[in-house]
């Protein structure tokens, strides 16, 4: 059984199904008019000396049209599921990083350093690639401390939208609706912090910017 999970997940990380899908998400994003709120983005891809882009995994899906830069590296899981996505990513033109908390995350730690070092911009979903939703594992924290990059939450949302029954609550938007990025404010390690603290700043910006973002369509 687990042999043929292992070639179910094969045949559907392959070229033909990542490029529906890759299609299929951009037909989307035609439907839709969005909106950004917040140029931290922008403002960090003028300076061009890097940045970690974080964002909850249930909400990746618009992710790849906020970036406005030529270079972004997206940290995925090198589970079988982060096969699919990587592979999409790929095609929007991203570059990977591949590891997570439970493996290769040592060694991807050490690259995201480097390329921020080097002025890359990297972005991270720092409750992947199983959870717990919506909590914010520490590595973030760590790659900033070390990096001396800031830390930029982004949240998605919609006027109407799908979610999925899945650890993440994977939300969908639905065609032909309104939707809305939300930029938070970079947020720096500061020297002497606790990690602990810097991990809880991050991770209550990053919700804080997601409250905006599913608030914004509410009369």
């Amino acid at each position: 059984m687990r042999e043929l999970r292992r070639k179910i997940a094969r045949s559907l990380s392959g070229r033909p199904l990542t490029l529906l899908m890759y299609g299929i998400i951009r037909l989307l994003r035609a439907t839709m008019r969005i909106c950004i709120v917040g140029d931290a983005i922008d403002n960090a891809v003028r300076t061009r000396e890097g940045f970690v882009g974080v964002f909850w995994h249930g909400r990746m899906l618009m992710l790849p049209f906020l970036y406005p830069g030529n270079t972004l590296y997206v940290l995925i899981s090198v589970h079988r599921d982060g096969e699919i996505i990587a592979n999409i990513m790929k095609c929007f033109g991203f570059r990977l990083v591949r590891g997570s908390s439970s493996k290769g995350g040592k060694a991807a730690l050490q690259e995201m350093v480097r390329l921020l070092r080097a002025g890359n911009d990297v972005a991270v979903t720092p409750d992947g690639p199983r959870g717990p939703s919506e909590e914010l594992k520490p590595g973030v924290a760590q790659v900033a401390r070390l990096s001396g990059r800031p830390v930029i939450p982004i949240a998605f949302s919609a006027s109407s939208v799908w979610r999925m029954k899945s650890w993440d609550r994977f939300l969908i938007p639905r065609p032909f609706s309104r939707g809305v990025f939300v930029v938070g404010e970079p947020l720096h390690y500061r020297e002497g912090e606790d990690m602990e603290v810097f991990r809880l700043r991050i991770e209550h910006a990053l919700k804080e910017a997601t409250g905006r973002a599913d608030g914004y369509f509410r009369t």
